[in-house]
């Protein structure tokens, strides 16, 4: 396992995340769906804590609260963001090529994944992963 992570910054990353999404829901907005792909793609290439969501957890939040309570493993929480930027693609996909429901679909989708981590806790993609290694193992 790689350096554990402070599980409270991917749910801090999922609550902005889910604004960001409904706000395209809301407005269909293209290049706010696709600063989300951004930041989707840098947290599945550089992991979690180095993606802008990540860096603003680091530098303003986490300096405000006490320390972490628990840690986790990166590996689960970055093949979460590719998830999410597959979804973010097909979103993309979507809105710009048609068909629009595609988009709101997949934008959808990738919203209540991410409510569910910020609100509950619970990561879709993360689970996703643990059943893939368990299935290749």
């Amino acid at each position: 396992m790689t350096a554990a992570m402070d599980i409270r910054g991917p749910r801090f990353g999922a609550a902005v995340t889910s604004a960001v999404l409904a706000t395209v829901l809301i407005t269909g907005s293209v290049p706010l769906l696709a600063w989300q792909a951004l930041c989707f793609a840098v947290g599945a290439a550089a992991g979690v804590p180095r993606s802008p969501y990540g860096w603003l957890f680091r530098t303003a939040v986490r300096p405000r609260l006490g320390p972490p309570a628990a840690f986790e493993d990166p590996a689960p929480p970055r093949f979460a963001q590719t998830v999410g930027l597959l979804f973010a693609l097909v979103g993309l996909a979507g809105y710009l090529l048609g068909p629009q429901w595609l988009g709101m679909a997949a934008t959808g989708c990738a919203l209540a994944a991410a409510f569910l981590n910020a609100a509950f806790g619970y990561c879709l993609g993360c689970e996703m992963y643990l059943l893939v290694r368990r299935a290749t193992a």
